[in-house]
C-alpha cells in the first residue's frame, strides 16, 4: 500500500530563521506554509514537499539526509554554485569527488550542507 504514495523528507533545524533563508532564498525553494516556532514546508519538484522542522539538537549525522534526482548534474551544480551554494569535496574513505562530483557506479552524486548541518545533495542517475 504505501508504495503508491509519495514521501517528503522532514529535516532538523537548530535555526528556523537561517533554513527559511536557505531553502527560499539561496535554492529557490517556494514556502506553501510556516509556523515559525515549528516548522516550514517548502515545494520541491513533481508535487513533493520539504518539511523543516524546529530542533535544539540538530543533527549530528554525517551522511546524506536527502537528494535530489536531476537530469544534468553538471547544470544542477553550475546553478548551486551561482547562488552561492558551496559543493562539498572528498576523498577516500569517503567517496571521491572531482570538482565536487562523485562518481557512484550507478550514479554520480555531489554534496552541500545547510545551516544546521544536513547533508543534502544531487543525483544523476546513469544510463
Amino acid at each position: 500500500m504505501l508504495s503508491d504514495y509519495p514521501v517528503f523528507p522532514i529535516l532538523l533545524s537548530t535555526d528556523l530563521d537561517a533554513a527559511r533563508t536557505y531553502y527560499h532564498d539561496v535554492l529557490g525553494l517556494e514556502i506553501l506554509r510556516e509556523d515559525p516556532d515549528d516548522r516550514i514546508v517548502f515545494r520541491a519538484g513533481a508535487g513533493t514537499q520539504i518539511a523543516v522542522t524546529k530542533s535544539t539538537v540538530g543533527t549530528s549525522d554525517t551522511q546524506t539526509q536527502m537528494a535530489w534526482r536531476v537530469p544534468d548534474i553538471q547544470a544542477a551544480l553550475a546553478d548551486l554554485r551561482a547562488r552561492g551554494v558551496r559543493i562539498e569535496e572528498y576523498v577516500a574513505p569517503d567517496p571521491v569527488t572531482t570538482d565536487g562530483v562523485a562518481d557512484m557506479g550507478h550514479s554520480w552524486a555531489a554534496w552541500f550542507i545547510d545551516p544546521s548541518r544536513n547533508v543534502l545533495a544531487v543525483v544523476q542517475p546513469k544510463g
